[in-house]
């Protein structure tokens, strides 16, 4: 089932990311770290009313956040569509007990419904440019590469970002 997050879930989202950093960093891949997604992060989400979790037999599995708040580093990339009414994607992750069972795919499509019910025209979103499956992940879902960002904070190797017209 997705659902808004709500505080309650605050401390088992947080352990979930935690989980998420130090599987990545076992591959090598350094897209997050003990200081990204913060806990106060995860709790604006909340608040926000973004932060959407996948819960199956009462655990958190998979966490996504929805937002039609563009971040100012997304400024100088030449986007397929007008900036104003697009959805953005941060935060997708998969607990690594549930890696490749398909529920980032769950809630990439959860992600998708969304923004075309609430007639958003497209869907941004970016993804650390050392992770080649989370790319293979967006491409087959015929999302356009288009340009990178970065953020010091997490790593000094680029995301990359892409968008889908809906």
């Amino acid at each position: 089932m997705i659902r808004k997050a709500s505080l309650k879930d605050l401390n088992e989202i947080k352990k979930l990311t935690e989980a998420c950093a130090e599987a990545l960093q076992q591959q090598n891949i350094y897209q997050w770290n003990e200081d990204y997604p913060s806990r106060e992060k995860l709790e604006n989400d909340i608040n926000r009313e973004e932060l959407f979790v996948y819960e199956h037999k009462n655990r958190i599995i998979a966490i996504i956040v929805l937002t039609p708040k563009m971040d100012k580093v997304y400024q100088n990339i030449s986007w397929l569509t007008e900036t104003g009414n697009n959805l953005y994607v941060h935060r997708l992750a998969t607990h690594p007990d549930f890696w490749g069972q398909r529920y980032a795919r769950k809630m990439m499509d959860f992600a998708e419904y969304f923004a075309k019910t609430e007639n958003f025209i497209s869907i941004r979103l970016d993804t650390f440019s050392q992770n080649k499956r989370n790319q293979k992940f967006y491409e087959a879902r015929a999302y356009q590469k288009l340009g990178d960002v970065y953020f010091p904070h997490k790593n000094d190797q680029p995301f990359h970002c892409y968008e889908l017209v809906l």
